[in-house]
This record gives C-alpha cells, sequence and structure tokens, in this order.
C-alpha cells in the first residue's frame, strides 16, 4: 500500500501519562476536566486550571491537544461547559471532541474546532455529511466494518465533503483498549442499577463483574461457559492495522485516560512501530507477534479485533480485572536528586526491592522510565536488598520530586 500520514492519537488522564504520550511518540493527546467526560470517576481529571500547562507542553512538543467534553449535558451545566470552553479558546487547545448540540453549538459560536465523538454513533455517509457542517473530524462508530469504513472515506473523497477548515473531512477510529458492550458506549445498565449515570462519566462498571443466571420460575441456575457475559474483551488491532490503514481512515485513537504512564506509553509505542512498518513495507507476523507479547504485559482483559472484520458477536473477558502478563507494585517515592551526578534517591515505603528486580518510575516531567537493577545501592552503600524504611539511590538522567512514584515490575502469576 502506498505510504500514509496518520495522526495517532494517545490518551492523557496525568500529567504523567501526558509525557509518556510524547515520548512514545504521540502525535496528538486527548484529556478531560473536570466532571464533563466520560472518565469522570476512573480517571484523575484534570481541572481547568490544568488547560494551560497541558497546552504549553503540547506545543513545546509539537503535538496536538484535544479536550474531551463528551458526556450528555443538562442545563446546570452549562456555566461550567462555557467556562472550560473559554479557557480552552484561550489557551489554543486544538479541539473540543463531543457529541452533545450544545457543546457543537457553543464551539461553533466561539469558532472552537470540533471533533465528533463516537457517542454519536456515526454509521454512514449522510450522518457524516450533516456534521461535517461543525467538524473537520469524526470518530465512527465502533460497530462498523472496515469493508463500511472505506466506504465512508471513499464516499468523502468522491462528494468532496469539507469541513468548516474546507479540507476534506478526517475519519477517526478507535484502534486499542477497552471497549463497552453498549453501542458506542451508550449504556444504562450503571443508571438503572446504582442511579449513576455512565452517559455522565459515573460508570460504576457493573457489567466487568461476574453473575449468576436464574430461572425466576423454577429458581432453576442456568449454566454458562462464561461468567462474564457483558464485559468484552479489549480491542486490539495491531495485527490488522495494514488492512485498517487501507480502509483511508486518518486518526488512529487509542482508548486509555483511566491507565497508567506505562499502558500509555508501550500501547503508542507498539501502535508507532506498527503504523511506520506498514508505510515502510516491513509490516509482518514476526513483529505484530512481539508487538503483542509488549502490549500484554500492561492493563488489558485480552485481546480480541472488534466487529471490523465482519465477527457478528463479542468476545467476552475471562476473569475479573486485567489480565496483563505484569504487574506493577508500589514500594516508594522520590526524595532528593543530586543534578551533577545525575542520581535519584528514593524511600521505600512498602514491600521490597533486590538487586535484578525491574524498577519503574513514573513522574509529571519524564513520563515513565524503566531500568532493571542489577546492583543496589540501599543507604549509600552496596547491598542486595531493601526493605521498608530504605533508601535506594541509583543513575536517573532525569529530575525527580517527591511526587514521583517508585514501582517494581513483577511477572504476574494467573490462576
Amino acid at each position: 500500500m502506498r505510504k500514509r500520514k496518520v495522526e495517532l492519537l494517545a490518551p492523557a488522564g496525568s500529567f504523567e501519562s501526558l509525557q509518556a504520550a510524547i515520548q512514545a511518540g504521540a502525535d496528538a493527546v486527548y484529556f478531560g476536566v473536570e466532571q464533563l467526560n466520560m472518565r469522570t470517576c476512573s480517571a484523575r481529571s484534570f481541572s481547568i486550571g490544568d488547560i494551560k500547562e497541558i497546552s504549553t507542553v503540547c506545543k513545546a512538543h509539537g503535538i496536538k491537544a484535544y479536550i474531551t467534553l463528551n458526556t450528555v449535558m443538562y442545563e446546570h451545566d452549562m456555566q461550567l461547559l462555557k467556562t472550560i470552553l473559554k479557557e480552552v479558546k484561550e489557551q489554543g487547545i486544538d479541539a473540543v471532541i463531543a457529541s452533545d448540540f450544545s457543546v457543537i453549538e457553543y464551539c461553533h459560536q466561539l469558532n472552537i474546532p470540533l471533533h465528533i465523538s463516537t457517542q454519536a454513533n456515526i454509521s454512514n455517509i449522510e450522518s457524516v455529511q450533516f456534521f461535517s457542517r461543525f467538524a473537520d473530524v469524526i470518530v465512527l462508530a465502533r460497530e462498523l466494518t472496515l469493508k463500511q469504513v472505506a466506504h465512508i472515506t471513499n464516499e468523502i473523497k468522491r462528494k468532496k465533503i469539507t469541513g468548516p477548515s474546507d479540507e476534506l473531512i478526517k475519519i477517526e477510529l478507535f484502534v486499542h483498549g477497552a471497549l463497552c458492550m453498549a453501542i458506542s458506549g451508550k449504556c444504562y445498565l450503571s443508571l438503572h442499577s446504582h442511579n449513576s449515570p455512565a452517559n455522565r462519566g459515573a460508570c460504576v462498571q457493573n457489567c466487568r463483574r461476574k453473575y449468576i443466571v436464574t430461572d425466576a420460575e423454577t429458581n432453576e441456575k442456568l449454566l454458562i461457559d462464561n461468567e462474564y457475559i457483558m464485559s468484552p474483551k479489549d480491542l486490539c488491532t495491531i495485527d490488522i492495522l495494514d488492512q485498517l490503514l487501507e480502509s483511508g481512515v486518518d486518526v488512529l485513537k487509542i482508548e486509555g485516560r483511566s491507565k497508567g504512564a506505562d499502558y500509555v506509553f508501550t500501547v503508542t509505542k507498539c501502535y508507532r512501530e506498527a503504523v511506520q512498518a506498514v508505510n515502510e513495507g516491513t509490516f509482518s507476523a514476526h513483529k505484530v507477534e512481539k508487538w503483542k507479547e509488549g502490549l500484554a504485559k500492561v492493563y488489558n482483559r485480552g485481546f480480541w479485533q472488534g466487529f471490523y472484520l465482519g465477527r457478528k458477536l463479542g468476545e467476552w473477558a475471562t476473569r475479573p480485572g486485567s489480565s496483563a502478563s505484569e504487574k506493577k507494585i508500589y514500594i516508594g517515592k522520590g526524595i532528593k536528586y543530586y543534578p551533577k551526578i545525575q542520581v535519584g534517591e528514593f524511600v521505600i515505603e512498602s514491600g521490597s526491592v533486590k538487586a535484578g528486580d525491574t524498577l519503574m518510575v513514573t513522574g509529571k516531567v519524564f513520563g515513565m522510565a524503566k531500568e532493571k537493577m542489577e546492583t543496589l545501592t540501599v543507604n549509600g552503600i552496596k547491598g542486595n536488598s531493601a526493605v521498608k524504611g530504605d533508601k535506594i539511590t541509583f543513575p536517573f538522567n532525569k529530575k525527580i520530586t517527591a511526587q514521583d512514584k517508585l514501582y517494581k515490575i513483577a511477572e504476574t502469576v494467573n490462576d
């Protein structure tokens, strides 16, 4: 296939994840603030006051920043919405991602670039045509096949459908991360069971739990193959990325604003390398296997390719929580940095660490760094292990602070 320039869009739920996305080669990041985004409960949302710093960091690294305002909006949200959009305009955030018509209208009034969210469930060229008067980028529904996507991208070119920028509409697809059992993520289960609306960013994820199905008349329990019948495996398209790019998509979106910096770095890096391999003609089964090994190390519920290849039914998780082959264990935090010799000092607050362990540091300024500790310096002298209360030092080329966290990486033992 011919070489195509596509945008790799990574999630940023924290400054650590923002820096990790930059490290890994993202072209753009998306983030949410306050309670008007779909990750209000599951991610540590930024505040309005963080928008300026996010914009500054992204501009300094030459990447774009998009803000998600993709919840259902009520009348009492309008003042906060206007306040956020005013700051978005002042700080030069590149676009707003939304589906509620109030956000669309305000962005139109303020001349703020707009991307239509997947919550709009856009599944045909007529819908693309309708939203083209408001937005330059459209995130298609996650339930489409690549054949349907290709039809839409071809029709955009054939009909010369342009957005407010007078450029052809760009199509964005999710390529990796968590999936919801509901169409385009519009679920009401959490609202009905816990009065906690998923469409307001407050999903309690009761679909991810184990359930017993019982006949209401006979009280007979029904036998099912898998208890997690409402919890889909995570989307992973890296092994069909060549076909996905061939469909004409312009933006590849990674889900994960509630995930840590290690997830953002690993997933973004794998997809960056895969896109490059497709464009260079070196995409291969061997490389895909290596990328999937890397992707399996960070948070996931198992993988499947979604509906892109025409699947009728989803694949369901077989266990609660993550199926990652590695886990991170919090053991301490940064306390001091020695800039002349580029050494960081950390205090062990929980558990222990020994020579040969792989450690990971996360921080607001540098994102994420991993290193295997062949030797340890404990309380100023060489040692084989450190426990709670001990201080360890090791070479680190970025300044650390008391907010930086230290983790030990361990293999996951699955039952």
